[in-house]
């Protein structure tokens, strides 16, 4: 797997005024000139404006480290990203409330409403892996699909019950809005309910979710590759570990695309961005720099039912 990035802090991105003249010059009698006019404006209106995106904060490490370089070419372009989870991106882009909604899952598994998802435009940026992450001093490397689905049901309490030492599994959750917790739950438990009387702690960010991990022994939960580092331990489930090239094919079958939901008709300046985050400056190496995988790069598709076809 490609080495991650750091995750970085929260942007601090400078909007400069962005006033933009355009179309000053002697206009002729010509269509040639109110096309050059329309041209320009349409530039103008692309250099300049404030976009929100909120939602997944497994995206959000790719979509602040692209804002950053995005705006240092455009500064009259300024560009918050914000987390939240994949829900609050989607209702709030349904809502108009922002410009772009994160998240790692399709808007049909969030909203009801067909006609509120006609509404939207999926731009798919990028593949994410995800997998279950340990303290680094469980000995367990390797579970099985079935043991893994036991500690996330309750029914698992031990890490002796796995092959590991006596200890305490301490099970950590994300929010019940996270996408990424959507999509382990999908590839884990499947049609598995899970248990009421069973309520491990949740945390509303990857971030944190990385940070207890990291310091509390027996502890296990789930991040994408993108969060992956050396302060705590991935398992390989059945034998196949949490890599990319496994993901690619399938035989990983923990991943999600990472979507970026605008309007159907987005401003200008959105647009802009979006075709950014799909152009070579960011697919050919932010993508992977970052810890995620180009959806060029896959060897199936995935629709939003989780039918799962070879490309």
């Amino acid at each position: 797997m490609h080495s991650s990035l750091d995750r970085r802090q929260f942007l601090k991105l400078v909007g400069a005024s962005g006033v933009t003249l355009a179309g000053l010059g002697l206009v002729g009698c010509g269509g040639s000139s109110a096309a050059a006019g329309s041209s320009a404006s349409a530039d103008s209106a692309a250099e300049s404006g404030t976009i929100t995106a909120v939602g997944s904060t497994a995206l959000q490490p790719l979509v602040e480290a692209a804002a950053e370089q995005y705006t240092n070419d455009h500064p009259g372009v300024q560009i918050t990203v914000q987390g939240g989870g994949s829900g609050q991106g989607i209702t709030q882009i349904a809502q108009g409330a922002v410009q772009i909604g994160n998240s790692d899952v399709f808007a049909e598994e969030k909203l009801d409403d067909a006609s509120a998802v006609s509404k939207l435009k999926d731009n798919k940026v990028a593949v994410v892996g995800m997998g279950p992450i340990v303290h680094s001093a469980v000995s367990v490397d390797d579970i099985s699909l079935d043991d893994l689905k036991g500690i996330f049901t309750g029914a698992i309490t031990n890490w002796s019950q796995v092959g590991g030492q006596d200890l305490a599994i301490t099970v950590i959750n994300r929010a019940s809005g996270s996408g990424t917790r959507a999509t382990f739950e999908s590839a884990v438990l499947g049609d598995t309910k899970v248990p009421e009387s069973f309520k491990p702690q949740e945390q509303d960010s990857s971030g944190t979710v990385a940070k207890m991990v990291a310091e509390t022994p027996g502890s296990i939960s789930y991040l994408a590759f993108s969060y992956f580092s050396d302060s705590f331990k991935p398992l390989s489930v059945g034998g196949v570990k949490p890599e990319e090239a496994n993901v690619e094919d399938n035989s990983w079958t923990i991943w999600a695309y990472e979507h970026m939901y605008t309007a159907a008709s987005p401003d200008a300046a959105t647009q802009a961005f979006i075709d950014y985050m799909l152009s070579d400056d960011v697919q050919g190496s932010l993508v992977e720099q970052t810890g995620y995988i180009p959806v060029t790069g896959m060897k199936v598709s995935r629709d939003a039912s989780g039918n799962v076809t070879k490309l």
